[in-house]
């Protein structure tokens, strides 16, 4: 049996779209066992795709945080410890940056394969594989993710993207509710607070509004635009496992470009993804249900706009 280990530590939306490369290698390689590394906030969300047999959590952020607490000694060198454990066939970095993934590679045994100087987004990462691959820029993460993975498991990419998550299994509620996602890491990225409100108000008609939240700016942000709408709530923050569950069993989602935005367009739930201050083309929302995909760097897509599209796809 093959023993593969994938590093793909964060964003949540990179995180997501890693996802098919891991399903197409489970199709193409049945027998092999995989392991993922990831950011540990992600690890709930690693843990429900069915190919992966083991979740190894890193905790770079927030190390970053207390590099002088023996407890973070500690924890890195029982991180070390899990990565060092088991011998790799091949290990394949589709991050390709120096400190977040690169480094870890060179911890694990086994065979390094990662994007060659060219293709790789620091090039010094580069520097830390045994085995470099060409994947041409301008594509879409999903398919440079399966293009490296195919190169280095040997194989063709074929075939629609699989997350490998079943909405249908992850889905509980019965009650119909919508998700708006305001909040986005970048400030160019959000959409204006008002306009989320007048799209709530456009949505009465729809059944519930929730408005996740990440921090407590977010969560401010949440109490606001829920106090000027009847029918919308604040839930309370959830672990990532928890929230893929809340999101597979919403009726629709309207969100800016997030994280949550791609989980679900990977789960198949309606909807309609708003960017301002970014481009949909390399890392827009895809998958398998249906996706409005409004505005791009620079552009202000209006209330009317997203609510338009939202009744085209209901």
């Amino acid at each position: 049996m093959s023993e593969i280990l994938f590093i793909k530590t964060s964003s949540l939306g990179d995180v997501i779209h890693h996802m098919p490369a891991l399903t197409e290698a489970r199709r193409r390689l049945p027998a092999a066992r995989f392991s993922w590394v990831v950011e540990e906030a992600f690890a709930p969300l690693v843990g429900l795709h069915p190919a992966v047999s083991e979740v190894i959590p890193v905790a770079s952020r927030r190390w970053r945080g207390a590099v002088l607490a023996p407890s973070m000694w500690r924890e890195l060198a029982s991180f070390a410890g899990a990565i060092r454990r088991r011998r790799y066939d091949e290990i394949i970095d589709t991050q390709g940056l120096l400190l977040k993934s690169a480094l870890i590679a060179r911890l694990a045994h086994g065979r390094r394969h990662g994007y060659d100087r060219d293709s790789v987004r620091e090039r010094a990462a580069s520097w830390l594989y045994d085995v470099h691959h060409a994947v041409a820029g301008g594509q879409h993460a999903i398919a440079r993710n399966r293009r490296l993975t195919g190169l280095s498991l040997g194989y063709q990419p074929d075939g629609e993207p699989d997350f490998g998550l079943d909405r249908g299994k992850l889905a509980g509620s019965a009650t119909p509710y919508g998700i708006l996602l305001h909040a986005t890491a970048r400030a160019e990225k959000e959409w204006p607070e008002m306009q989320w409100i007048a799209l709530g108000r456009a949505l009465r008609t729809r059944g519930a509004l929730l408005l996740p939240w990440g921090n407590e700016v977010e969560r401010a942000r949440s109490a606001r635009i829920a106090a000027a709408l009847e029918h919308a709530r604040v839930p309370e923050r959830q672990p990532l496992d928890a929230m893929a569950r809340l999101v597979a069993g919403a009726s629709f989602v309207v969100g800016v470009d997030t994280g949550l935005l791609h989980l679900a367009a990977a789960l198949g739930v309606p909807l309609v993804a708003i960017f301002v201050g970014s481009e949909p083309g390399l890392t827009g929302p895809m998958g398998r249900g249906p996706i409005a995909v409004l505005g791009g760097n620079g552009q202000m897509p209006s209330v009317a706009d997203a609510s338009s599209a939202l009744e085209r796809l209901l």
